[in-house]
């Protein structure tokens, strides 16, 4: 039995992808004890999760698909275990360890799971009891189609199998898709016409037997109902003495038919025919997962759709209907009804007004009593650049003017006209001088335009440093005049016009919406952060106290109603039509 169980299990494992690790465990049915008899791979040891989901199955006597929780890393493992049992008794459990997959996946290696152990109780039938029929021809033909991944290696083996087993002429193995039975393998053979006459008549008996729902031959065997044969004796006719075809079946449900062809004279033997026929409901589920398997992802996708489809049109699945009827009138409604579309936008909020307080000379800080965030008055003093080496040359010019202006009247005393006109000109540079210090030393006080915020400059840190003629040194804005900037898609800008309304939440006054109108559109686009945005100005219609230039926000502006479907889908479908053009050439 251990060596039953070793082959056996390296067998299922080969056959079910993503297998890393086995156990069967056999004993005495009912009664025990259940003990592995064969683990996989050779002289590896059953890991608790496997031996745990096989005792599961022993107790519960049910499947069982468990995700594997080590904690260590790498990818996910499932346990998948089975209960074994022969007509109703216990006779042990299998478990395997396979990759993780998807819930539909995890169903398809318990199914195939389920047929290894079918095969194993056919084996063991076998061995332990003696019947008329031979069991020994089944269990190999299903050997041969596990030992294969694809489908159309499968298939051939299955049919080559058979007709060395039971000394045939060709086997033919077909299966029916929407209604019409195509050739899908033939014995001894990898590739056949398709199109040949030969092909439409093993096609057209395998239909004879589908449509009648039961086993075909010709000649008919002693004993049995008369069925009808004509395509059968058109095959026959060809050299082919007998001909009969059996039914592949998944449960209730005829999925193809294999086609038998022996030549000389004389029926298939009743016998013969019976073992192919099992053979048929063992292959047929095996050969169908393979075919399901090897399709193409589109052919996948469309059995998936078509097998929902079937689940709204036909009987049953209530639950299913009732999401789709839903889905429906929800998806009927976003196509009429209308809703008010709203172009969104990054928006930034400035002053409509921003004075910049400039050094109106070279010199050194000596005071800054504001910085960026202060609100100042108009005339308040901002900054102060050092005035000493202005003073004292102010100071200097004053003096020499009071000594011309001496020297002047002693002149005039003098009526020393010469000399009088000269000093007058003195007297008037003197003067000049004067007043452009003057102007200079009050140029040295830095004040407030006007009432407003300071939006950007500090020189609390920088007292004594050198600032150069024209340096900017502030900026204000005022408080009460705003405007908003945004920054809209070149996808959207179309729909924005001048006039149009809207909405800014900004991120310092999320609950707060502001009403805007949009009065500006620049017409040249600018690049940032990978797109390419407009630059639209907005004013707001109701400014408040907490506003403050600089802050940011979100801007909606309403462009006119849509359906509500279009509002929802127009960036997606102009996407795909805009990249759908770029590839057609």
């Amino acid at each position: 039995m251990r060596e039953l169980a070793r082959a056996w299990l390296q067998r299922q494992c080969k056959a079910t992808p993503g297998a890393s690790r086995a156990v069967l465990f056999l004993g005495d049915p009912d009664r025990g004890p259940f003990a592995p008899q064969g683990v996989w791979p050779e002289g590896a040891k059953a890991s608790p999760a496997l031996s745990e989901g096989a005792e599961f199955a022993m107790s519960e006597r049910r499947g069982l698909v468990r995700k594997v929780e080590s904690g260590e890393p790498g990818p996910q493992r499932d346990v998948v275990a089975l209960p074994f049992l022969v007509d109703g008794a216990l006779w042990g459990a299998a478990a395997l360890e396979v990759r993780h997959r998807p819930k539909n996946e995890q169903q398809a290696v318990l199914q195939l799971l389920g047929w290894g152990l079918q095969w194993l109780e056919l084996v063991i039938r076998e061995r332990t009891s003696r019947r008329e029929m031979p069991l020994v021809p089944v269990v190999e033909t299903l050997a041969a189609a596990l030992e294969h991944d694809r489908f159309q290696a499968a298939a051939t083996a299955v049919a080559t199998e058979l007709a060395t087993r039971f000394g045939l002429e060709r086997v033919s193995i077909g299966f029916r898709q929407r209604g019409e039975t195509r050739l899908r393998a033939i014995s001894h053979s990898a590739s056949f016409g398709k199109g040949s006459n030969l092909v439409r008549d093993l096609e057209a008996a395998m239909d004879e037997a589908l449509d009648q729902g039961t086993s075909v031959a010709h000649p008919p065997p002693a004993e049995g109902e008369p069925l009808v044969s004509r395509a059968h004796q058109a095959l026959a006719a060809r050299g082919n003495g007998a001909v009969c075809t059996v039914l592949l079946t998944d449960g209730d449900e005829a999925i193809g038919a294999v086609t038998l062809e022996r030549g000389g004279e004389g029926a298939l033997s009743r016998e013969t025919i019976a073992v192919c026929e099992q053979a048929g409901s063992l292959l047929g589920p095996v050969l169908e997962l393979r075919r399901r398997e090897d399709r193409s992802i589109l052919a996948k996708a469309g059995a998936s759709a078509r097998g929902e489809l079937e689940k709204i049109v036909g009987p049953g699945h209530v639950g299913t209907k009732l999401v789709t009827a839903t889905l429906a009138v929800v998806l009927l409604l976003l196509a009429f009804m209308k809703g008010e579309h709203r172009v969104t936008a990054d928006a930034t909020l400035e002053g409509t007004v921003q004075r910049v307080v400039a050094a109106a000379m070279d010199g050194f800080v000596l005071e800054a009593p504001v910085r960026a965030g202060d609100v100042v008055e108009q005339g308040q003093l901002m900054a102060a650049l050092d005035d000493k080496d202005l003073q004292l040359e102010h100071a200097r010019w004053v003096g020499q003017r009071q000594q011309t202006l001496r020297e002047y009247r002693e002149a005039l005393a003098a009526h020393d006209r010469a000399q009088a006109s000269i000093l007058s000109a003195k007297v008037a540079q003197a003067n000049a001088q004067i007043e452009l210090l003057e102007e200079q030393i009050a140029r040295a006080q830095l004040l407030a335009p006007f009432d407003g915020i300071v939006v950007e400059g500090d020189l609390s840190q920088s007292l004594g440093s050198p600032v150069e003629r024209g340096e900017v040194l502030f900026e204000v804005a005022p408080l009460d005049a705003y405007r908003i900037v945004l920054e809209v898609d070149e996808r959207d800008i179309s729909d924005v016009e001048v006039g149009d309304k809207g909405q800014l939440a900004l991120s310092s006054l999320p609950r707060e919406r502001l009403p805007l109108v949009v009065e500006r559109i620049e017409p040249v686009s600018n690049a940032e952060d990978g797109r390419n945005a407009f630059r639209v100005e907005a004013s707001l219609e109701h400014p408040t106290d907490l506003l403050r230039p600089g802050m940011e926000g979100v801007a909606k502006v309403e462009v006119g109603r849509r359906r509500l479907l279009w509002i929802w889908t127009h960036k997606l479908v102009d996407g795909l039509r805009l990249r759908l053009w770029s590839w057609l050439p």
